[in-house]
């Protein structure tokens, strides 16, 4: 089929790579739950051989998780050779088990058709995560932020600052009315 790269790893599961885009809120919901919203689901889902599994992990250079689908974990082994072929022409030192390390230890979450899901104590605390999240899609994987900590960030994010209280607005209102 042309146009379809699948990945496959594990126990035969496979998906497609996605390229996420767009943006959603969550307030912690009842039973200490958050939701994948809507604009991420199908995508997630497929990404991750059709189950309802998303993978987190602490950005390695903001204060947020990154979110994505299993279908990432294949590129791992890449993005490893990569790093090492630039951090030899650098000259800077690059241990690969440390990196290898890193890159495996996300956390595999699962969701429901609501896309309801519970974030673990250890993984919201590496980026301070308390009542909300902001996801914010950025192509091979989505930042899922700490409001208080995505309107920390520099000019350069002022555009996802403006969503997200724009999305907490908009929660906020519906929460009145109920």
């Amino acid at each position: 089929m042309e146009g379809f790269c699948p990945f496959t790893w594990g126990a035969g599961v496979t998906g497609t790579p996605s390229n996420y885009r767009g943006q959603g809120f969550s307030p912690r919901g009842d039973k200490n739950r958050f939701v994948l919203p809507t604009a991420f689901r199908s995508a997630i889902r497929e990404a991750s051989g059709g189950q309802p599994i998303l993978c987190l992990d602490k950005h390695h250079n903001f204060n947020c998780l990154v979110g994505f689908g299993l279908s990432r974990v294949d590129t791992f082994a890449d993005v490893l050779d990569r790093e090492e072929v630039n951090a030899i022409k650098q000259g800077t030192p690059f241990d690969r088990d440390t990196r290898s390390g890193q890159l495996y230890a996300y956390y595999d979450v699962g969701f429901d058709d609501s896309g309801r899901f519970i974030l673990g104590d250890s993984i919201a605390e590496q980026a301070k995560i308390t009542d909300a999240l902001y996801f914010n899609g950025g192509g091979e994987l989505i930042t899922i932020w700490a409001p208080e900590e995505l309107f920390k960030m520099d000019a350069g994010w002022d555009s996802a600052k403006a969503k997200c209280r724009a999305l907490m607005s908009e929660a906020a209102a519906k929460a009145k009315r109920k």
